[in-house]
């Protein structure tokens, strides 16, 4: 069993390779070694290899024989296989969210919207994108993390992971798309603010659709 000093070792390792990954420092495909994730991490080499099962369990790397650590690859199954679970567990989760989320919160996350597609519609700034990105992941983040189910709430998180990858091999959010985001996200919230479970799923699934048309370059 790792002591505490391991797993916050182990953990941090992990957090720096899915950063690195997401910032493009390792390429999807890529084959790497232990002593360059080492490098990579800034870990030692007992924490990296702790953490290998963990990313191997997560899809995110491989063991190839006699070559070494090959990172995920992008390919037309990988973006089928995502985005299904995505709808999946978001479908799911809106159900929830939309019973059980205080209207305040609601209300809080309507606003932030708005104020962000307000700001957007002025002049897409690189502050208005960064905001537009934030509350972006956060409300997927947020819907799902409702539920209070720890696993669900990990498997939301790599999959994430795999979808920011997947998306036009870009993590961030397109100049262009912001407003159209945002408007997704607010038929979504819409059917939220008037409690109308069935209208909030089949916008989450629209939008999650079109998100998945978009990755594909459709």
């Amino acid at each position: 069993m790792l002591s505490i000093a391991e797993n916050r070792q182990r953990d941090h390792a992990y957090s720096s390779f899915t950063k690195s990954l997401l910032a493009r420092d390792i390429a999807p495909g890529q084959i790497v070694s232990q002593r360059e994730l080492m490098e990579l991490t800034g870990m030692p080499l007992g924490a990296i290899r702790e953490m290998i099962p963990r990313l191997e369990a997560d899809g995110l790397i491989r063991t190839v024989p006699k070559r070494g650590l090959q990172v995920l690859t992008l390919d037309l199954e990988l973006v089928r296989n995502a985005f299904q679970l995505r709808l999946i567990i978001e479908s799911a989760a809106i159900s929830v969210f939309c019973a059980q989320a205080p209207s305040d919160m609601l209300g809080q996350i309507a606003a932030e919207h708005r104020a962000v597609r307000v700001r957007a519609l002025q002049g897409i700034t690189p502050d208005v994108l960064e905001t537009a990105q934030r509350i972006d992941w956060a409300f997927h983040d947020q819907i799902v993390d409702f539920m209070g189910n720890r696993i669900i709430s990990g498997i939301h998180r790599v999959n994430a992971i795999k979808i920011r990858l997947i998306r036009n091999s870009d993590t961030r959010m397109l100049p262009e798309l912001a407003v159209s985001v945002l408007d997704e996200h607010l038929r979504v919230i819409d059917a939220l603010v008037a409690r109308d479970a069935n209208a909030a799923v089949l916008a989450l699934q629209a939008h999650i659709e079109c998100a998945n048309r978009r990755a594909l370059g459709l």
